[in-house]
């Protein structure tokens, strides 16, 4: 069963820590050992796993995104978010993280970020967690 959340960002390029929630769900289906799948079903935004014990990480990596991607830059794509569409190629539509002992299995600074580059908006994430038996 795939489960949805739901991720509302306040500004035009953000990343929000959903780790916390991801946990919840995954401790919700009562898997032991498997896998959680994650996908983001849009074209400009997306999905990492980095530091989520220092927040000046993440606005880093945001920060020098903005720089080598920049909002405006003579792109041919009408809507003008051209950029938004780039940097989510970059980071990424899905990742795995593996679920041990019924828990997320990240290392001990990790945290799951959805990043948005189009905002602000309301967006989705599905979320499948599957058993190794």
């Amino acid at each position: 069963m795939i489960e949805e959340l739901s991720v509302g960002s306040s500004s035009k390029v953000d990343a929000i820590d959903i780790t916390a929630r991801v946990a919840s769900i995954v401790n919700k289906g009562k898997v032991k050992d498997g896998v959680c799948r994650l996908f983001i079903p849009h074209t400009t935004a997306g999905i990492l796993i980095n530091e989520h014990a220092d927040p000046s990480v993440i606005e880093d990596i945001l920060m020098e995104l903005n720089k080598a991607i920049p909002a405006e830059d003579g792109y041919s794509h009408a809507e003008g978010n051209s950029s938004a569409h780039i940097k989510s190629s970059l980071i990424g539509h899905s990742l795995d993280v593996f679920i041990e002992d019924g828990n997320l299995k990240l290392g001990t600074w990790q945290g799951i970020f959805f990043c948005e580059f189009d905002g602000p908006r309301k967006r989705k994430i599905w979320i499948k967690v599957s058993s190794d038996h």
